[in-house]
């Protein structure tokens, strides 16, 4: 599972907080993964939300900031940001709650006390959103959320759910190594937890009290469900694992973008996400993609709203 790009997985609270397991790197320098209960490798994940509450919990001088973020589907997600997140660490000190954010950052967990096992949430970027771009993310989290699922009940109908066998039966790289893992910490996961999240998702995009029949049993649920819409408020959207055979023609084309639409001190975010839109990059996919290109010294921010080309 060591990739020379790891996926931002789009993955409700309820699921982040449960991940309690950590795989250790068997090699210097390897990343660690939180493996969660669906079978998900997870070392970095896009998360959206609001921001409720933040604490710095260190000094003025050297600011350490304590923050939690509610999902409307499951719950909230807590955050630690030090000076090792930079970039994090500026926005926290500007951003006020309540307001939405887009956070791109890796999950760890950590033992306390009382010997329990508590999940958090280490930003790299924090971004104001609005509620177009959260009612986005609700939707490719959901749609991720339920193929997890249906990948686990397909696994679970196996008489044989080893790596080599999931992977002889179709599945991914990632949840042919994640799902025996998962199984062997957690045993057989209650689907209802996330089918629940699901189901709130949908009910917050369309502003209905909708029973959407999921019920709670995974073997009743069918293999395929549009989650599309024309309802207002709902931002239609792909698949939120982005393919590996265009990642690298998005990336090239943000650079072209950013060296586009500077003018001196670099592209304004707001034209850079109107200009991804109109090329069929969703603003999701644009942080993420803006993230890997900082990460690899291609570019950077000099402020919060622009980013510039190196």
């Amino acid at each position: 599972m060591n990739n020379p790009r790891e996926t931002a997985w789009r993955v409700f609270s309820s699921e982040i907080n449960t991940a309690t397991y950590e795989l250790a790197p068997t090699e210097e320098k390897a990343p660690s993964y939180q493996i969660s209960r669906l079978g998900v490798p997870i070392n970095r994940v896009l998360i959206a939300g609001t921001l409720i509450e933040k604490e710095n919990v260190g000094s003025d001088e050297e600011p350490m900031w304590r923050g939690r973020i509610q999902d409307v589907a499951s719950g909230n997600v807590y955050i630690n940001v030090g000076r090792y997140q930079p970039d994090a660490l500026a926005a926290m000190a500007t951003i006020e709650p309540p307001n939405y954010v887009a956070i791109v950052g890796k999950v760890k967990s950590y033992q306390a006390g009382d010997d329990r096992t508590y999940v958090s949430l280490r930003p790299e970027r924090i971004v104001v959103i609005d509620e177009n771009t959260k009612n986005e993310w609700l939707l490719d989290a959901a749609k991720s959320t339920w193929k997890r699922l249906k990948d686990m009940q397909r696994a679970l109908m196996l008489s044989d759910y080893s790596t080599a066998n999931l992977l002889k039966n179709g599945f991914s790289d990632s949840a042919a190594k994640g799902i025996p893992l998962a199984l062997e910490r957690y045993g057989q996961p209650d689907s209802s937890s996330f089918l629940r999240s699901i189901q709130n998702a949908l009910k917050e995009l369309i502003s209905q009290d909708i029973d959407f029949g999921l019920g709670e049993d995974p073997t009743d649920i069918p293999d395929e469900m549009d989650f599309d819409s024309d309802s207002p408020g709902i931002v239609k959207s792909t698949s939120s694992e982005p393919s590996a055979m265009d990642q690298s023609s998005k990336e090239d084309l943000v650079l072209r973008l950013l060296e586009e639409l500077d003018e001196g001190k670099g592209a304004p975010r707001e034209d850079l996400e109107a200009r991804a839109m109109q090329e069929g990059i969703s603003s999701m996919e644009l942080e993420e993609i803006t993230s890997y290109l900082m990460d690899r010294g291609l570019a950077y921010e000099p402020n919060l709203r622009y980013i510039k080309r190196v």
